[in-house]
């Protein structure tokens, strides 16, 4: 008898390796739906961070069902670790995902502002591990000086990864950079991350 898809992942390259997909606010959420499914799908154990704004976009739910795990929104969800939930997700995960990342959140991480789930634990993280970012906003946000700034303290300070953002037609009813990366990409990305750093 043929095993059943059903208790095996449909590919293996990601088997056992501990991955964080955080979603911040931005219609590009939907999007992020179909990224947790292909990590799951690749064998890999994925734990979802939303902020309040994410969740105006998508249910929590919904990446509950594609993950099979808590989604974590808030810093006081504990859930059964009484201990701080931000620093034992930092250390649990070998790459933290932040699709969408919004000008927001670049702006709290490259100032260091920790006021959110997103944010803390990419703090805790630090540079001990790769953080991919998948950014998604509006074109003349992206082309904002002080976004550009940001992103580059991320890169230059921290060496944060970056995928996108992509040109192309926007929420807001114009056509430009700053649509979020096509899922496929950003899995692309983070399959070349882990495996970089499995061999380092």
């Amino acid at each position: 008898m043929p095993a059943s898809q059903d208790s095996h992942p449909l590919d293996d390259t990601l088997r056992d390796r501990h991955v964080i997909v955080a979603l911040t606010g931005g219609i590009a959420c939907y999007k992020s739906a179909d990224l947790v499914s292909r990590l799951v799908q690749a064998g890999a154990t994925v734990r979802v961070l939303m902020t309040d704004s994410a969740t105006r976009f998508v249910a929590p739910l919904t990446f509950q069902s594609l993950s099979n795990a808590p989604v974590v929104t808030n810093v006081w969800d504990a859930q059964s670790n009484y201990g701080s939930p931000h620093i034992a997700l930092a250390r649990w995960c070998e790459l933290m995902i932040i699709a969408p990342a919004s000008a927001d959140v670049i702006a709290k991480i490259a100032a260091g502002i920790c006021e959110d789930v997103v944010c803390l634990v990419g703090a805790a993280i630090g540079t001990t591990k790769p953080i991919l970012l998948a950014p998604a906003m509006n074109a003349d946000m992206w082309g904002n000086p002080i976004t550009q700034q940001n992103v580059a303290t991320l890169k230059d300070t921290l060496g944060y990864q970056f995928v996108g953002p992509d040109s192309g037609w926007q929420a807001c009813r114009t056509t430009g950079p700053g649509r979020m990366s096509e899922p496929e990409a950003i899995f692309n990305t983070a399959v070349e991350l882990l495996n970089r750093k499995k061999s380092s």
